[in-house]
């Protein structure tokens, strides 16, 4: 395959072979219906907790602010830091996520008079870096509440997005998180419907097949068009005409 001199394909391949991969995924996972949450709210609280930790933790941090009745917010802004810390403790580095907790909320209550309508309406380009400008919160965290709570047209990226797409051969294994971005945004339809899709079942096939040890390559979806699992002779691996893109 012809590469640039960043480790890219040759762009005028890349939009049919991300599609491929996404096919391939949504043949196997079906549409993920993420993020599992009754409110965009509840959507940035599970963004921000759910750093380094497994999703049914960050689960039960938000069962216990639901009981709480903490999950706004006002209520969050409200709570003892030592209480919000006790309530989010399943999931690790709890007194860490507290603050981010708590800045993120006064952030939206000092700009947006607690809002989150006004806070959506404000242009991607200008509301992610006003977002980035929050205590704590990281490129990952940030591009998940655009994505996820505010519907806006960005691909969160994670490590589950480097694992996979540098296995398939697509990109290199040191790749920095914007310009692993890039290689998307720049190369798919834009669009908050695919990019919430796509990397919904990138998670997917990370968490359960793609693993960092041991992956169950057999059972994996793009076992076909994956370059790592051809070095390893994984059966059905790397078939050319899987990945074929027309006129190339």
């Amino acid at each position: 395959m012809r590469r640039n001199k960043e480790g890219f394909q040759r762009k005028e391949g890349l939009q049919a072979q991300l599609l491929q991969v996404y096919q391939r995924l949504w043949e196997k996972f079906g549409p993920r219906h993420w993020w599992p949450a009754e409110t965009p709210f509840e959507v940035i609280v599970g963004a921000i907790l759910t750093q380094n930790v497994a999703w049914r933790n960050v689960q039960k941090a938000i069962g216990n602010l639901k009981a709480r009745e903490a999950l706004r917010a006002e209520a969050l802004l409200a709570l003892p830091e030592a209480e919000l810390e006790e309530l989010i403790r399943p999931t690790r580095y709890y007194k860490v996520k507290a603050r981010k907790l708590k800045a993120f909320c006064l952030y939206l209550h000092k700009n947006y008079g607690g809002s989150l309508e006004a806070l959506f309406a404000r242009p991607l380009p200008e509301l992610r870096k006003e977002l980035l400008g929050v205590w704590g919160l990281g490129k990952e965290t940030v591009d998940s509440i655009l994505c996820y709570a505010g519907g806006k047209a960005i691909m969160p990226m994670d490590a589950y997005t480097v694992r996979i797409f540098s296995r398939l051969g697509l990109v290199p294994e040191k790749i920095s998180y914007d310009r692993l971005q890039e290689l998307f945004i720049a190369n798919l339809p834009a669009g908050n419907r695919l990019f919430n899709e796509y990397h919904a079942l990138i998670d997917a096939l990370g968490h359960y097949i793609c693993l960092p040890q041991e992956p169950r390559c057999l059972e994996c979806p793009l076992r076909a068009i994956c370059s790592w699992a051809a070095g390893k002779g994984v059966p059905g691996s790397h078939d050319e005409s899987a990945l074929a893109v027309p006129g190339q």
